[in-house]
């Protein structure tokens, strides 16, 4: 025999088995004790909220309950637990300052379109020049944009700008 012809025999017998139930069924198999889980009961804790109502008796109870026993050293370590997978971001950096040219060029970019836009939903009658008005403003936005944004390094890189591909 070849061994495309072993493979073949192979295949035939799995295919020939898929839909048979399984010799072994699963409750049938024996649970692995590692996977076994100790048993504690589970606790519940309930903290009374800062906003209290006088006339609440769970509250009241709850606050018998509670005990005063407590140090700040504890509730200082109790809040660093809590605080201790909780990640809060730098404040980010100040947004870039923009000339007027550039500002003129985003207002005509999207100023044109939303024009356009405005007009036709409320159905005013466009005419020659403030349409022809409207698609220069975003064509000369746009190009505006582009040269502007320049090729080179930036001004502040110094002398040694490092590698440049």
């Amino acid at each position: 025999m070849t061994p495309q012809s072993d493979e073949d025999e192979v295949w035939r017998q799995i295919v020939a088995s898929f839909n048979d139930t399984a010799e072994r069924d699963s409750a049938d198999q024996p649970w692995p004790d590692s996977e076994n889980l100790p048993a504690e009961p589970t606790r519940r804790v309930v903290k009374p909220s800062e906003e209290r109502l006088d006339d609440d008796p769970l509250v009241d109870d709850l606050e018998a309950v509670r005990t005063d026993d407590t140090d700040d050293e504890n509730d200082a370590d109790e809040t660093d637990e809590a605080d201790e997978g909780h990640f809060e971001p730098p404040p980010p950096p100040p947004l870039p300052k923009v000339d007027l040219p550039t500002k003129v060029a985003w207002v005509a970019l999207f100023g044109g379109p939303a024009y356009l836009l405005v007009a036709a939903l409320a159905g005013w009658r466009i005419e020659g020049w403030a349409l022809f008005t409207a698609v220069a403003a975003f064509i000369g936005g746009f190009v505006a944009l582009v040269v502007r944004m320049g090729d080179g390094p930036p001004n502040d890189s110094g002398w040694d700008d490092g590698a440049v591909v």
